[in-house]
């Protein structure tokens, strides 16, 4: 039996209808450096999505930009047709080049990068679908637009937005229903409690991207060492275990290129912090995220 299973970080239903593990995968980093090429270990990147579903993780963050096109490909390669499973995609950055992300939210582009989604990914819908960034410089009404046809017709079961401010959520939700909403957060990264708040509020999903970092909380003698070694754990996966405490909406998403990893980000999900515990690292996070 394996005692590795992301089902102990519970479960929330997107759009209060699709039930995924809270504890989830980000798979940005399966590709190459600056998120651009092929990775370096074509065949451990495999081995690492495969374990996946083994090990109960049944929601995959991805998007169009991610390699470009590399990560929605590798997956579908092994996990395809992802029985049990949530592969969300996103669109509405073009890359340039290597660590390059250049927002287009034009409706024309949009359409033609989901298409192509559909296509990679193997599917006829894609189950969540979120816009990757609100481009500036296209009308946000028209880029919400152009998600709600593409609800309408049923290509995307359900959508979601990135990067965005509680007012951008409330413009969003006047012309399509938000699902997800993906911004930074993590212990010491509390720039978004105010759209956390908004999104307990109204059940939806909070995707936090770089769920693990904890600045110098990771430093020698610090209260977040300490804890790591009470609970015979990493850093980082008290950080993430603080992460899965702080809210039933809030749906990690920790990436790696290699199953070791990505194991013991899953390993988090079992690791059940005390109150005290969480208030101490609650008040350490913000106090670092003040400097």
């Amino acid at each position: 039996m394996d005692t590795l299973d992301a089902s102990q970080s519970g479960t929330f239903k997107i759009g209060g209808e699709i039930a995924i593990h809270r504890l989830g995968f980000g798979a940005m980093r399966i590709t190459r450096d600056g998120i651009w090429g092929e990775p370096r270990d074509r065949a451990e990147v495999i081995r690492t999505l495969k374990r996946l579903p083994e090990i109960g993780v049944n929601f995959v963050d991805t998007a169009d930009s991610y390699g470009p096109d590399v990560s929605e490909n590798l997956i579908r390669e092994a996990l395809h047709p992802y029985k049990g499973m949530l592969v969300a995609t996103k669109a509405g950055l073009e890359r340039p080049g290597p660590n390059n992300w250049v927002p287009n939210g034009r409706p024309d582009y949009l359409v033609r990068e989901l298409h192509k989604s559909l296509k990679q990914l193997g599917v006829e819908q894609i189950g969540l679908w979120q816009l990757h960034r609100i481009d500036p410089g296209v009308p946000s009404k028209e880029q919400f637009e152009a998600i709600r046809s593409l609800l309408q017709q049923g290509l995307i079961r359900h959508a979601g937005l990135s990067e965005v401010s509680v007012a951008e959520i409330e413009a969003a939700s006047r012309i399509f229903k938000v699902a997800t909403v993906q911004n930074r957060y993590n212990l010491v990264d509390r720039g978004s409690e105010a759209v956390l708040d908004y999104c307990e509020k109204h059940n939806i999903g909070f995707i936090p991207w770089f769920p693990l970092a904890a600045g110098d909380l990771t430093k020698p003698g610090s209260l977040l060492n300490d804890l790591a070694a009470k609970h015979r754990a990493t850093p980082s996966q008290i950080a993430l275990a603080w992460v899965l405490k702080r809210s039933s909406v809030l749906l990690p998403i920790p990436g790696t290129s290699k199953v070791k990893h990505l194991e013991e980000n899953v390993a988090a999900a079992s690791i059940t912090l005390s109150d005290d515990e969480f208030v101490a690292l609650d008040q350490a996070g913000k106090k670092q995220a003040e400097h």
